[in-house]
């Protein structure tokens, strides 16, 4: 028996937009189901044809998202003959690949998907997605090193963005970033004499890996999948790439 949702979570389903904006085009009347004009709150299965302005939108697979709490000597990879690779470990049925990486090293909050169009919509520096960190350090430091990393450190011959940072311990501190570039956080300890210990990601902008022990993964709530939508700005321009893309 086809599944039934509402219609605006079928928009959220499929990674085209918010249910916030779904409800809003709905309203305007430029969304139909069947060759009527939708209204808020109808219900929907696979068999029903939904278009906007007349255009039909392709029900294919609803887009993935899932939060992994990866664990120490997983790589983030999809390379099959890589052992222990993050794709294998998660097993799930569908394909699916990583959101960015995380060190071997290092454990913590990763996202995966078979939503292409998102990946750089997260990873892209310039759009200032959040990425916070709990880090360990071989010795206790004081508040300059903590100063000094907010300020930015030369690595790779280019400095870091201010960040910022806050202690946790004597030897631990969290650490929030909005770039993420290849083992950064280490290499700026390393810079100011320090080696990191422990490295764990707790959140990538609002998701974070509450709930989740080592080696779990869950695919993202509603509220999560609606939040994303919003943050990478499907709201509007999101909602007209995916229907390009339907179209063609």
């Amino acid at each position: 028996m086809a599944q039934t949702i509402r219609i605006n979570k079928f928009f959220t389903e499929h990674g085209i937009c918010s249910r916030r904006e779904a409800d809003r085009l709905i309203e305007s009347g430029v969304i139909t189901i069947n060759g009527r004009a939708a209204k808020l709150g109808d219900q929907v299965t696979s068999s029903d044809v939904i278009a906007r302005e007349g255009r039909v939108i392709s029900w294919g697979k609803a887009n993935l998202y899932i939060k992994y709490h990866k664990p120490v000597g997983v790589t983030t990879t999809s390379e099959s003959h890589i052992p222990r690779n993050i794709i294998g470990e998660i097993g799930h049925p569908e394909r699916i690949f990583p959101i960015g990486r995380l060190d071997k090293d290092s454990s913590g909050l990763i996202l995966l998907t078979n939503d292409g169009d998102i990946v750089n919509e997260i990873l892209r520096a310039e759009f200032g997605h959040e990425r916070e960190y709990l880090v360990q350090v071989h010795r206790p430091f004081d508040q300059s090193f903590l100063d000094h990393m907010s300020r930015g450190v030369v690595i790779l011959g280019r400095k870091t963005k201010p960040c910022r940072t806050l202690r946790a311990g004597r030897d631990q501190f969290r650490i929030i970033l909005t770039e993420g570039r290849n083992r950064q956080i280490r290499r700026m300890c390393r810079e100011l004499g320090y080696r990191v210990t422990k490295l764990h990601r707790t959140r990538i902008m609002h998701i974070t890996d509450e709930g989740l022990c080592a080696g779990e993964w869950k695919e993202l709530t509603s509220q999560e999948r609606e939040q994303l939508m919003q943050a990478v700005g499907r709201d509007h321009a999101g909602w007209i790439v995916s229907c390009s893309r339907e179209r063609r």
